[in-house]
């Protein structure tokens, strides 16, 4: 008797358990939210837009940087992450988590910042971000829940203008890690079909994906070749890899490709990646 009253009290403590992580893991993923750095409050919605007219590349040529920054948890980001921005139109950037430290530093860097939160963490927003010469003309925030851990990955889609007065559609996008079916990692990637299919333009798909096996693998090259997106070559590869498979990537459309590499760094547990590009028109 004593017994049964021991396990029923574990399972009930279990349950407790369960729900109370179920319903902070809820609170703490909120609802999808963009954050501009020329509009306030900080985070209000789940689109932002306004008017600009000055195009991200210079006189044709654009040069994009991705890199999971690892929540700034080495002490050397923030001099890897002045390379990239000295080097870089378009920085995306996964996992960046909004503290204090870093807020200071994104306005002393007199770039321009937008940012999807995924959640937050001690009021303190998680998520995925770019950091541009100009500003975003539009932008909208979306998550995806992972599985098991419920906390939110998030997918920043935005659009720059350009100097051949086309838009470019840039997705900054954290793959999901822990959904073996790939069910919610294929619906992520449906909202990245369903923009890039309508979208008149030049389109940059970059971040995190997660493709440490072959099934996901397979699954962003099938979706990305339905799209026609190229992916990056890279002159000098050292991306990190999980069982032989990079996980971060860069693909393109409407762009011609000059240059790319992915070089080393202790700033982060991903290196980083840097490609040029130049805008197709301005070559004809």
């Amino acid at each position: 008797m004593q017994t049964n009253k021991i396990k029923l009290g574990v399972t009930i403590s279990l349950i407790l358990l369960i729900a109370l992580y179920l319903v902070g893991t809820a609170i703490f993923n909120g609802e999808p939210e963009v954050m501009m750095s020329e509009v306030e409050p900080m985070f209000i919605s789940q689109c932002v837009s306004q008017s600009n007219q000055t195009p991200l590349d210079r006189n044709g040529e654009l040069a994009v940087s991705v890199w999971n920054i690892y929540k700034q948890q080495k002490p050397q980001w923030k001099a890897q992450l002045q390379e990239l921005t000295d080097h870089s139109d378009l920085v995306l950037l996964q996992e960046a988590r909004l503290n204090n430290g870093f807020s200071t530093y994104l306005a002393q860097s007199q770039r321009h910042v937008v940012m999807a939160k995924g959640f937050r963490l001690f009021n303190i927003p998680m998520g995925v971000m770019n950091i541009s010469t100009e500003q975003v003309g539009h932008a909208c925030a979306y998550q995806t829940i992972e599985p098991w851990i419920r906390f939110a990955k998030s997918t920043l889609i935005t659009s720059y203008p350009l100097s051949t007065g086309q838009q470019l559609l840039v997705i900054n996008l954290h793959g999901l890690n822990f959904d073996w079916k790939l069910d919610r990692f294929h619906a992520q990637w449906q909202r990245v079909l369903q923009k890039v299919a309508i979208h008149q333009g030049p389109v940059i798909v970059g971040g995190d994906f997660n493709t440490w096996r072959d099934g996901r693998v397979k699954l962003v090259r099938e979706l990305t070749e339905r799209l026609k997106l190229k992916e990056v070559k890279y002159h000098v590869d050292h991306r990190h890899r999980i069982f032989g498979l990079p996980l971060d990537h860069l693909y393109y459309k409407g762009l011609i490709l000059i240059d790319a590499r992915s070089t080393q760094t202790n700033a982060s547990d991903h290196n980083p990646i840097w490609a040029k590009f130049m805008v197709e028109s301005v070559l004809i």
